[in-house]
């Protein structure tokens, strides 16, 4: 006698409407992750979404700055961004391009413009890394929109960024402790999207085009919603096409020290990561 599974489908259980803020050197920025009102979502630590046509508002970028302890994920919309690092790392991601760089034991490194003017858009996440891999080398992986596999289902394109899909697709990224699921998806207006995830893991979503629902509760450009927990997202786009990302990790349950660019475990590795970038050991 055959059974069939039973799903349970994730709702929308908080909304953050993010905090405009500035970052670097006064880049203005929407800060959805990280703030008083959803300061942590293990394992994310942060997510900020830059999104401007205006060149004052970017065109200074993020000059050196360190890192230890925790991993960035840089996602492109629109507009092109060159970073560099004192590992002799470099390089430009463009439209529809991401890299994710596992900071570790410590790296310093700048993001910069690439352009003039014209629109600025995309995603800054930060990832938190298990305490036995924080002191690891550094490392990065950078992909461009091409290399990028895209899926079309009816009504949605997905492209699958890191991890694999319920239909298969699996992303470039690879070898992330937190096993994350990254998708930046499409609907057409109206639309429904449903997705399996990992019961246990932590799942949100960022829309950045339209409004989506689910459960009754709906999410528009610019917020966050976090899901509750269950092995299915199932969403809807409102009457106009949609578009977000969604973002799903294995929590880490481990306690979090952190201090501006510096997440670590206890106050001692704080301290310890302070003494080592101001002695040159980075």
């Amino acid at each position: 006698m055959s059974t069939i599974a039973k799903t349970r489908a994730r709702r929308i259980s908080q909304i953050s409407r993010g905090l405009p803020t500035s970052d670097g050197a006064g880049v203005k920025l929407t800060r959805m992750l990280g703030h008083q009102g959803l300061d942590y979502l293990d394992p994310f630590l942060m997510l900020d979404q830059f999104r401007s046509d205006n060149r004052d508002d970017y065109i200074a970028g993020f000059p050196s700055h360190p890192h230890r302890g925790f991993e960035t994920v840089t996602i492109m919309l629109d507009g092109r961004m060159r970073h560099g690092d004192n590992k002799g790392h470099k390089g430009v991601i463009g439209p529809g391009g991401i890299q994710w760089m596992m900071a570790g034991r410590g790296i310093v490194h700048s993001e910069m413009p690439e352009q003039e003017d014209g629109r600025m858009w995309g995603f800054q996440l930060w990832v938190n890394l298990p305490a036995k891999q924080k002191m690891t080398a550094p490392r990065y992986q950078e992909f461009s929109a091409g290399q990028i596999p895209v899926e079309d289902r009816e009504g949605s394109q997905i492209r699958v960024l890191a991890g694999s899909s319920a239909s298969g697709t699996t992303g470039p990224v690879e070898q992330i402790a937190t096993k994350p699921l990254l998708l930046d998806i499409t609907l057409e207006p109206s639309a429904t999207f449903s997705e399996a995830v990992p019961a246990g893991h932590t799942v949100f979503i960022s829309v950045y085009k339209g409004e989506v629902s689910a459960g009754g509760k709906s999410v528009k450009d610019p917020d966050l919603a976090v899901l509750s927990d269950g092995d299915t997202v199932e969403l809807r786009a409102g009457a106009k096409a949609a578009s977000f990302l969604l973002v799903a990790g294995q929590p880490l349950n481990e306690p979090v020290a952190r201090y501006g660019p510096f997440v670590m475990n206890t106050q001692a590795e704080l301290q310890q990561a302070v003494t080592d970038f101001q002695a040159g050991r980075f």
